[in-house]
C-alpha cells in the first residue's frame, strides 16, 4: 500500500500558503492554503498514526508557522518560510511517514 508523503504536503502548504498570500495580497487567501494542506495532513496522520501523533505533528506545523512570522525580520521572509517547512517535513516524515522499521529504530 502506497503511503501519503506528508511530509512534502506539510511543507507545500507552508510554502504555498506564503506565496499565495505574498502574491495576491491577501493574507486569508494564503491562510486558506495552509489551513487546507494542514488539515489534510492531520487527516492522514490520525488515521494512520493515531490522534496523539496528529496533535504533536499539527502543532509542529503550527509553531512553525508562527517561527516564521518571527524569524522574517532577522533572515526574510523567504528564508524563514522555506526554513520551518524543511523543518517541519522532518518531523512529518521522522514521526510518520518514514517506514515503521525506521521510526521504530529512531
Amino acid at each position: 500500500m502506497r503511503r501519503t508523503p506528508t511530509a512534502a504536503i506539510a511543507a507545500a502548504a507552508l510554502i504555498g500558503g506564503y506565496a499565495v498570500a505574498a502574491g495576491s495580497g491577501s493574507r486569508p487567501l494564503g491562510g486558506i492554503v495552509l489551513a487546507a494542506g494542514g488539515l489534510y495532513c492531520a487527516r492522514v496522520w490520525t488515521r494512520r498514526d493515531g490522534p496523539r501523533t496528529a496533535a504533536a505533528l499539527t502543532g509542529v506545523g503550527l509553531a512553525a508557522f508562527a517561527a516564521s512570522h518571527v524569524l522574517a525580520p532577522q533572515i526574510g521572509a523567504w528564508p524563514a518560510v522555506l526554513s520551518v517547512s524543511a523543518l517541519t517535513a522532518a518531523a512529518a516524515w521522522a514521526c510518520s511517514d518514514a517506514p515503521a522499521s525506521r521510526r521504530a529504530a529512531a
